[in-house]
């Protein structure tokens, strides 16, 4: 089994946070900005405190799935490396089939819902 293939058997399926971080590394960003990003992009539904993110941010780092872009100022600026990105591909696809499941039959819960009434 390669190194990746671990990766993905340890980070799939994908907590919300580990998600999160890797999609707001869209661009490189420091912890704050990834709170903010989060945060924005959620509408506040996810808000993601500092001691999750350096935690989440730590353990990418050590499994190659993030690295560190620029640590000349006072925050360290993180970037999503090859092997994050291929996670998070992989994670985005799970998601997708499983939205695709559910639209199928979210109709059958919707009619017995409002039939129970």
């Amino acid at each position: 089994m390669s190194d990746l293939e671990k990766i993905k058997k340890a980070y799939l399926p994908m907590t919300e946070t580990a998600f999160y971080i890797l999609l707001s590394l869209s661009e490189p960003r420091h912890g704050y900005g990834i709170a903010k990003f989060v945060s924005e992009l959620t509408n506040g539904r996810i808000k993601l405190g500092s001691g999750t993110i350096y935690g989440t941010l730590t353990k990418m780092q050590r499994d190659h799935l993030i690295a560190i872009f620029d640590d000349s100022d006072k925050r360290v600026v993180y970037e999503i490396t090859d092997s994050g990105k291929s996670i998070l591909n992989a994670e985005i696809a799970r998601i997708k089939l499983i939205y695709s499941d559910a639209v199928s039959q979210e109709n059958k819960f919707i009619a017995q819902e409002e039939g129970s009434e």
